[in-house]
């Protein structure tokens, strides 16, 4: 974990998500806890995230989601460096959507 993120509220934060039960729990928490851009921003870079795995290019996830190249750029650096987040998020809905 990112040592700017390891605190007890950010650590609080996860366990309230983690604790959610349904879809309308979640759509509830963040509508509470976030702005509009903000859940819209964080639902494109989780696009972006997948379309990058299905191997799309910038320039078609650009003109498909709106995201700046920016945007796919730190998405991808991520997805190569990152903690591997999204790549067990988008994992699990892939096998969920096969069963």
């Amino acid at each position: 974990m990112n040592k700017k993120l390891d605190t007890d509220e950010v650590k609080n934060l996860y366990k309230a998500v983690v604790s959610l039960k349904s879809e309308e729990e979640c759509m509830a928490f963040f509508e509470d806890l976030c702005t509009i851009n903000e859940i819209l921003s964080l639902s494109q870079r989780f696009e972006v995230a997948g379309l990058l795995r299905e191997h799309w290019t910038y320039l078609d996830i650009a003109q498909k989601t709106g995201a700046s190249t920016a945007t796919i750029s730190r998405v991808n650096r991520a997805l190569n460096y990152g903690t591997d987040g999204y790549d067990t998020v988008l994992n699990r809905l892939k096998a969920e959507e096969r069963e």
